[in-house]
């Protein structure tokens, strides 16, 4: 199901445009027609440089990808194409400036014209417009609330936003809600929370689980030691960390039985 998902994603412009850009140096290097075209008279093989450049990224990809918790293959084709396409400017550049340039400008073109597809199903969600905010709301109501803490600027955090969307849709009631905070745009709620905010945080995102008013857990989280224990924010990997099911049965018992109570009253 979900690989049949990603295959409908690749339709998108965004995602085979880049592709194309990501992949142009090595096909046109290895077209014996495109080859003859571009480079006259040289030999259509890549060099131990070109090859180096590329090994380099492969090891590249594959550390940063992991380090953002992808977990399809939308997302890993997502976090590797900022690098596979500076790759490309390098490896064109190397070969002959004259295709460089136009390469970069394509490049920015297609980042300004295509933005990547954001999630645009259904979710209940509130968005929190800094600390202050979302502690307002936690002393007013006693709710059960499961809050994001993330940067727009972060590919792990925009992995996890189609799940957290879904996971809104499909649990939220009336005690039982979501909400995210953008600690990119609200730093003091970071330091409120201890996270890292910076463009290498393992922090980001952070869930946290709040119960009458009170943080009750997170992911990730530090183990005894201090250190921050590694998390891939799937959504079975949520239900089962935050026991969302559950949650969801104890929230809509008590609704239940607070309307009883109103009834009998």
């Amino acid at each position: 199901m979900s690989f049949n998902k990603d295959l409908r994603q690749l339709i998108k412009p965004y995602y085979w445009i880049n592709i194309l850009l990501s992949v142009s140096y090595v096909a046109s290097k290895r077209t014996s027609v495109i080859c003859n075209f571009l480079f006259p008279g040289a030999d259509c093989e890549l060099d131990s440089h070109e090859t180096e450049i590329l090994f380099f990224l492969i090891i590249v990809v594959m550390l940063r990808t992991r380090k953002a918790g992808s977990v399809t293959m939308i997302n890993y084709l997502s976090s590797s194409f900022v690098y596979t396409k500076i790759t490309n400017l390098i490896l064109w550049f190397y070969a002959d400036i004259r295709y460089g340039l136009p390469y970069g400008a394509i490049v920015i073109l297609c980042a300004l014209l295509l933005p990547e597809p954001t999630y645009s199903g259904p979710e209940h969600i509130t968005y929190f417009r800094g600390q202050q905010s979302l502690e307002d709301e936690l002393k007013r109501h006693k709710t059960t609330w499961l809050v994001c803490l993330y940067a727009a600027w972060h590919p792990a955090c925009v992995n996890f936003a189609p799940v957290f969307a879904e996971l809104s849709a499909s649990y939220s009631l009336d005690n039982f809600k979501f909400g995210k905070l953008d600690v990119g745009r609200y730093p003091e709620a970071a330091a409120k929370y201890r996270i890292q905010d910076g463009p290498t945080s393992r922090q980001l995102p952070t869930v946290l689980l709040f119960s009458e008013g009170q943080e009750k857990m997170r992911r990730p989280q530090p183990d005894h030691t201090g250190k921050l224990q590694k998390f891939l924010f799937s959504k079975d990997n949520m239900k089962a960390a935050f026991d969302i099911d559950g949650l969801y049965q104890e929230c809509k018992e008590k609704l239940s039985n607070a309307k009883n109570n109103k009834k009998t009253e």
